[in-house]
């Protein structure tokens, strides 16, 4: 999957909006609150409950996947899409934006919730 198939994919999930709160980083959100960093034609998303969740993924694609600067020990990583191409499966990634979006709704309020 190459970066604008993911991006998107993460911009067609229900509610999900673009912004560049900081220039040249693309992010997907939804209800004001940020589910995937999309900018830098990587991907950065929300992996766990926390750093240790997260790790799992990058033990499995140590090539590919970091923990995510300032965010990481909340378990966020980023993911080297040129380095991920042909290691992590295209419908692996879809799940985890997936995962990142669910984690990031299901605390939002219902008010801000997608119908």
């Amino acid at each position: 999957m190459d970066h604008p198939e993911l991006v998107a994919y993460a911009l067609a999930k229900p509610g999900a909006s673009e912004d560049e709160p900081w220039e040249g980083d693309l992010v997907a959100k939804v209800g004001g609150k940020i589910f995937a960093f999309l900018g830098g034609g990587g991907l950065g998303v929300k992996c766990g409950r926390d750093a240790d969740e997260a790790a799992e993924l990058r033990e499995r694609y140590p090539e590919a996947v970091t923990i995510m600067a300032y965010i990481g020990r909340h378990g966020w990583n980023s993911i080297d899409l040129d380095a991920a191409a042909g290691a992590i499966p295209d419908d692996e990634l879809r799940e985890l934006v997936d995962a990142s979006y669910d984690a990031v709704v299901a605390k939002l309020p219902r008010s801000k919730r997608p119908v």
